[in-house]
């Protein structure tokens, strides 16, 4: 299973219909879930205590959790597949988690099992969201020995 913890719900149409047509690709190779917590207006340190109590909260036991973060690892789209199937050869699911505006608490960071960066940049959450999906979509095509687009 792949769980996707998230700050911020997705206002806009287009991402929404990206992030539904992944998960329906998905859906042929493992379940996916997408929790969605509310973002908060207040100072950096309450903001990031409050989003914090929050991820917490719905990380599972035994989840391996990677954490998306810009001082994370890099990988290539093939190493991601590799990464994923090896955890998915020790644990039953894996629990991604994307920050909110101002990143992640060090009580998360100090959970997390893998810290992974897509780039240096930053990206909008919710555009960042669909890539992710579009990632671990592409992860499993290459497990499965599948063509899909370069």
């Amino acid at each position: 299973m792949i769980r996707i913890i998230c700050i911020g719900k997705i206002k806009e149409k287009y991402f929404i219909d990206a992030i539904n047509e992944y998960q329906k690709r998905l859906s042929k190779y493992t379940k996916l879930e997408i929790i969605e917590l509310p973002d908060f207006d207040a100072d950096i340190n309450t903001i990031l205590k409050k989003e914090s109590e929050l991820i917490l909260k719905h990380i599972k036991d035994r989840s391996y959790v990677i954490t998306l973060e810009i001082e994370g690892n890099e990988l290539s789209s093939i190493e991601l597949s590799k990464k994923i199937d090896n955890i998915l050869n020790t644990n039953s699911d894996i629990t991604f988690i994307i920050g909110g505006s101002y990143g992640l608490s060090d009580e998360v960071k100090n959970i997390s099992n893998y810290k992974l960066s897509f780039s240096k940049m930053t990206f909008p959450h919710q555009l960042f969201r669909v890539i992710l999906l579009e990632q671990i979509y592409r992860s499993y095509k290459i497990l499965n020995n599948e063509t899909y687009h370069k």
